[in-house]
């Protein structure tokens, strides 16, 4: 995690005093969040005990650094099973000590995934702000989902309701979840809030997660509100005290330009177009921005004035609404399916096919955990195509992306694994030890090898087997009739190789 060193969060001090910032701030984050944290973890029996463990594991990491208690940050956990379950609340727990102790002890719900009835409680009990044991009145807001992606329910409208509530949604998927579903579920931008990430490698996505946390609950935070097509409501935590003033500026970002020396009422080399300028006296912690444009990205800044000190400024962009609401959308991408795998390509399909709406495909595809990243571009008129030269036993994260005519882009997330090398058996020898006794013996000891598979017919015509571990190269087997068919294979971590049979 990249830590501000020249940070310094105290409780009066949101923003920085100029000149006064240290250079020793520890490896950690302490004080320099205040805000709500609930985590929604999938509890439910989809999870396997060694990824259950894995995420609580993951959580104990990413929660270590921060300050608790009741003027920082305090956290949550809401499990996901049946019946959701509360594992403690934003009260529970003020100092590290006490928090890791008590996610060590979380123990696994099993049955079914319910996410919407836990979303419900999160939404009703713990997130709804003022009420005993709820989230605390004017203060960030957070909901962290912990999910393996399988099966989450209907959850667009009550993720959309916390959305609305001011309640900002991060994910972290760890299996095969529906990428629209997860996307539409996060608050934007879904590129730092959404995570896709395979269990065995959880902890690699620590730092971001928890660097996008910190950007929503920091204490300094500067929040955009009640943005219409032609104003804002801008919000931020009062410093000066009733001393001094505030000044705001703010103005439309233009799109491509780099610098300038600008005009009069331009801000010089900061790509942004005519500025407004308003103040506000020292005991305020609110602004209403008017005469703004429909769908215009505008940038903010507020500098809070005093007379014998000197304040950092806050930032923050925002975007209006476009004075006609987007039309509901046709299902351009809908399905992505997986087939012909081989230790070295496989098909992707996709669809539906809507040449009249879709400029092009693309396809992009990188092992996991940390492969480079591959892009296939497809024609319009195509609705699959084989990856090739790809590398055998490794799963792969794949994201297939229609381009619209418009402009707009609509992308799936699947995971694709290729099938293990196999290699056949060689050079399986029968040898007669007596009546109704064989000695087998063939060579194997291949990467990958599990162990052996023997089979043969017996008496009455029964089938029989044997398996052997693969430091094994040879067994005796009793009671073999006459002609009986012998049959010996390797056995892989997926499949069984091509085996060798002789006849007795």
């Amino acid at each position: 995690m990249e830590v501000r060193k020249a940070l310094t969060c105290v409780l009066l001090a949101v923003f920085l005093w100029a000149g006064d910032a240290q250079d020793s701030v520890p490896d950690s984050v302490l004080n320099c969040c205040e805000g709500d944290v609930l985590f929604l973890l999938d509890s439910s029996g989809s999870v396997a005990s060694y990824e259950f463990f894995r995420m609580v594991d993951f959580l104990k990491d990413l929660l270590l650094p921060f300050s608790l208690g009741p003027e920082q940050v305090r956290v949550g956990l809401l499990q996901v099973g049946t019946e959701p379950h509360l594992e403690f609340g934003f009260e529970a727990y003020s100092s590290q000590d006490e928090l890791q102790e008590a996610l060590g002890r979380t123990k696994q719900l099993k049955g079914d995934t319910n996410t919407v009835d836990a979303l419900l409680m999160a939404r009703d009990r713990v997130l709804r702000q003022g009420t005993p044991g709820g989230a605390r009145p004017d203060l960030p807001r957070v909901l962290v989902w912990l999910t393996d992606g399988v099966d989450p329910g209907e959850v667009q409208e009550p993720m959309a309701r916390l959305r609305d509530e001011g309640v900002s949604v991060l994910v972290v998927s760890t299996g095969h979840g529906n990428y629209q579903v997860l996307r539409e579920a996060v608050s934007p931008p879904a590129e730092e809030h959404l995570f896709f990430v395979d269990i065995d490698d959880i902890n690699i996505i620590s730092d971001d997660l928890r660097s996008a946390i910190i950007e929503i609950i920091r204490a300094e935070r500067l929040q955009v509100k009640s943005v219409t097509t032609s104003s804002a409501r801008l919000e931020w935590r009062p410093v000066l005290a009733g001393t001094g003033y505030y000044d705001i500026q703010f103005g439309p970002i233009r799109t491509g330009q780099t610098g300038g020396t600008g005009g009069p009422g331009t801000s010089p080399g900061t790509g942004l177009g005519p500025f407004q300028r308003i103040t506000r006296p020292g005991d305020a912690s609110s602004a209403q921005l008017t005469g703004l444009n429909p769908d215009t990205t505008y940038r903010v800044t507020l500098t809070p004035k005093a007379n014998l000190e000197f304040l950092n400024s806050l930032h923050t962009t925002f975007t209006t609404q476009p004075v006609n609401p987007p039309q509901p959308e046709v299902p351009i991408l809908s399905t992505v399916t997986i087939s012909e795998s081989t230790t070295n390509s496989v098909r992707v399909s996709w669809g539906p096919l809507l040449p009249h709406l879709i400029q092009g495909y693309q396809l992009e595809y990188s092992a996991l955990p940390t492969g480079p990243l591959r892009i296939v571009s497809v024609s319009n008129r195509q609705d699959s195509t084989v990856l090739t030269d790809l590398q055998p036993d490794t799963q792969y994260l794949l994201t297939v992306s229609a381009r619209l005519s418009s402009g707009r882009e609509r992308a799936m997330t699947v995971k694709v694994c290729t099938q293990e090398v196999l290699p056949a058996l060689s050079d399986l020898q029968l040898t007669t030890m007596g009546n109704e006794s064989v000695q087998l013996r063939w060579r194997g000891s291949y990467d990958g090898l599990r162990g052996y598979w023997v089979t043969w017919e017996g008496g009455h015509s029964q089938r029989s087997t044997l398996y052997l571990p693969p430091n094994r190269l040879s067994t005796t087997l009793n009671h073999v009739p006459s002609r009986a068919r012998v049959c010996v294979s390797p056995v892989y971590r997926t499949a069984r190789g091509e085996g060798l049979c002789c006849t007795a």
